[in-house]
């Protein structure tokens, strides 16, 4: 950067800071990156033309934008913290780079994060659930979700080469999302989740493993009466559609709201089907630790931070041996469950 700082405008800082992103991080990371700062962070301060002196000086224009960005448009304080870091990263790379002498996002309070609340199912809801389910397209992907825990991303990049008949295992090591780089939508293909704990081994249930037998039988039989037509690029792959297309992740999320609310379910986001399943291993009295490792969180802290409220009953029996030794037990008993 040949120019002073006092003449490079912040708005085009973080383009150029895009730009060196692109090859520097996972596709679908750069998606990210790119969504939130052509979309929201660009324009903003574009508007506005500050220059990188500007907010080195005076930090609390960054902060006007995250207000900006709750007070008027609405958005949620957890998004707003993404676009922070967007900021803040960018920034600590002239800072590293002795370009300015501080990071102003540092000098800058971030909105504080919103109470993660979960929406689940009990296990009477999930039964039913997968009674609702039981002949649809999404039946496999439903129990991979419910039963086993796994993201979105994990059941759509489940390959055949990862179920171990003979063993009766299934391993979690590929995982398929997709994201919108330079306006289009792209399939991002990694061989490794988001961390080396995601990637894991987990035993085959009879149920389960009838129902992979039963979807194997289908692709074959499928791509014999599609003959050509059958789209081969996903042959390895185990959730396909009968024409061989690979179950495209929006699919997932509409079509199970749209059979959720045909048969009147609770709704829930699909992802909460995974909190739903760790609230079932927790009731059967799985620890917090085989519970991260059975959803491969990178480690316990996430576990605990995300299923807090999985531990209110065994809150709810301390308190009962409590109150059982103090005086006057006998008249106040705490409440079997939250208000």
């Amino acid at each position: 950067m040949l120019k002073p700082i006092g003449q490079i405008l912040f708005c085009d800082y973080m383009l150029y800071w895009l730009k060196s992103m692109r090859h520097s991080v996972d596709e679908d990371t750069f998606g990210g990156y790119q969504c939130g700062i052509e979309s929201s962070i660009y324009p903003y301060f574009a508007d506005k033309g500050y220059t990188l002196a500007d907010l080195e000086q005076n930090p609390q224009l960054i902060k006007d934008y995250y207000d900006y960005k709750m007070d008027t448009r609405k958005v949620k304080a957890n998004t707003v913290i993404h676009r922070h870091a967007n900021i803040r990263k960018a920034l600590q790379e002239l800072y590293v780079d002795g370009i300015i002498n501080n990071n102003p996002a540092d000098r800058v309070k971030k909105p504080i994060k919103e109470d993660f609340v979960v929406n689940i199912y009990n296990s009477e809801e999930l039964d039913q659930m997968f009674k609702v389910f039981k002949g649809d397209p999404l039946e496999l992907i439903v129990i991979l979700a419910g039963y086993y825990g796994l993201c979105r991303s994990e059941i759509i990049g489940l390959k055949w080469e990862n179920i171990d008949f003979v063993r009766k295992t299934i391993s979690i090591k590929h995982v398929v999302t997709e994201t919108s780089i330079d306006g289009k939508l792209k399939l991002v293909k990694k061989n490794k989740p988001k961390t080396k704990a995601s990637t894991r081994s987990l035993p085959l249930v009879p149920q389960l493993e009838e129902l992979l037998v039963k979807a194997l039988h289908e692709q074959q039989n499928n791509a014999k009466l599609f003959g050509d037509s059958y789209n081969k690029d996903y042959t390895e792959y185990i959730n396909v559609d009968p024409s061989g297309n690979l179950i495209k992740s929006n699919f997932v999320t509409q079509h199970f709201r749209l059979i959720c609310d045909k048969n009147e379910l609770k709704h829930i986001r699909f992802h909460n089907l995974r909190h739903s399943c760790a609230t079932l291993l927790y009731d059967a009295g799985i620890d917090l630790k085989a519970i991260q490792e059975w959803l491969g969180h990178s480690n316990i802290s996430t576990t605990m931070n995300i299923y807090a409220h999985l531990n209110y009953k065994s809150k709810v029996v301390s308190a009962k041996a409590i109150v059982g030794i103090l005086p006057n037990s006998k008249e106040k008993e705490p409440l079997s469950s939250a208000n």
